[in-house]
């Protein structure tokens, strides 16, 4: 089964609801969400009836909360423990994260595992280590989905060897699972366009079985650039048919596919822009890429 959406909004008013009913409206089976802004420590009260409601809401229109993703916020830092305060607040703050997205009955969280800054990369990665053996707990129904990186500036993970040592270093191993991210792993220096080499030799260095969550985008820089900056969907250097390649890979085929695919600014301007999702999803099931993509998105919103 295609499991597919895209990143969508999260506000308090309406919270879950709001987020159901906007990936329904690009035509999602799937979605992901961040439980607040993902810049700052501001979150709001989650109530219970409104995620009731979503719940149901979901259930009319096939969404299985178990495929639904929650992303933690960026503000999150377990790479570098120099200044332990902040190394502290990460720890505990994440610990929060948990605990919120248990409440939306949600499975799968994922994680940017942070930058080393001011240390080096062995230490980065120990630390990572450290800070998620004092957060995950036996009982816990979240796992973890350590994002693969694209290694800009100081970023761990942007090795698959960099993921395996803290799947290997974890006490509780079996809460962790990865989201791959197509940008992130071509800036890094993996061939998307060789997706089925690529998923061998994440299997013989991980296991393919703890993918957790695909992130589906194009990329604005060549292999190995370590830059990432996400495209829409074949108008990078991945392209439209080997990012469908991978969406369609049937060992993947159970696997949430979540789009982060730039917005489109509004023509003659940038102060509006337009989420492309509803037009990335329906080339997705056609399969079917669409040169006319930009000009579609601003016909449909400004219309």
């Amino acid at each position: 089964m295609l499991l597919i959406g895209s990143h969508v909004s999260f506000r308090s008013g309406d919270q879950l609801v709001g987020s159901v009913k906007e990936a329904i409206s690009y035509g999602s089976n799937t979605f992901m969400f961040y439980t607040g802004a993902p810049q700052n420590t501001k979150r709001c009260e989650i109530k219970e009836k409104l995620t009731n409601e979503a719940l149901e809401i979901m259930k009319e229109n096939g969404i299985d909360i178990k495929n639904v993703i929650v992303h933690a916020p960026y503000i999150i830092n377990l790479a570098n423990n120099e200044n332990k305060e902040k190394y502290s607040f990460s720890i505990s703050f994440l610990k929060e994260e948990i605990k919120r997205v248990e409440k939306f009955g949600v499975e799968k969280l994922v994680l940017h595992p942070g930058s080393y800054t001011t240390q080096n990369i062995d230490t980065g990665i120990n630390n990572i280590i450290n800070a998620l053996n004092e957060i995950i707990t036996p009982d816990q129904n979240v796992k973890i989905c350590i994002e693969t990186m694209a290694g800009k500036g100081t970023e761990v993970c942007f090795k698959l060897e960099h993921v395996k040592r803290i799947l290997d270093g974890v006490k509780h191993g079996d809460k962790l699972m990865v989201c791959i991210d197509t940008c992130h792993l071509n800036d890094a220096g993996y061939d998307m366009k060789k997706f089925d080499e690529f998923l061998k030799e994440f299997d013989n260095v991980i296991g393919i079985e703890k993918i957790g969550c695909v992130h589906v985008n194009d990329s604005k820089n060549p292999i190995g650039a370590h830059k990432d900056r996400h495209e829409n969907l074949g108008y990078g250097t991945i392209g439209f048919d080997s990012l469908i390649n991978i969406i369609y890979n049937e060992k993947l085929q159970n696997v949430p596919k979540i789009l982060e695919t730039p917005y489109v600014c509004k023509e003659g301007g940038k102060d509006r822009s337009y989420a492309p999702y509803k037009f990335e999803i329906e080339e997705i099931r056609n399969k079917k890429f669409n040169n006319n993509l930009y000009k579609d998105i601003r016909d449909f919103y400004e219309k």
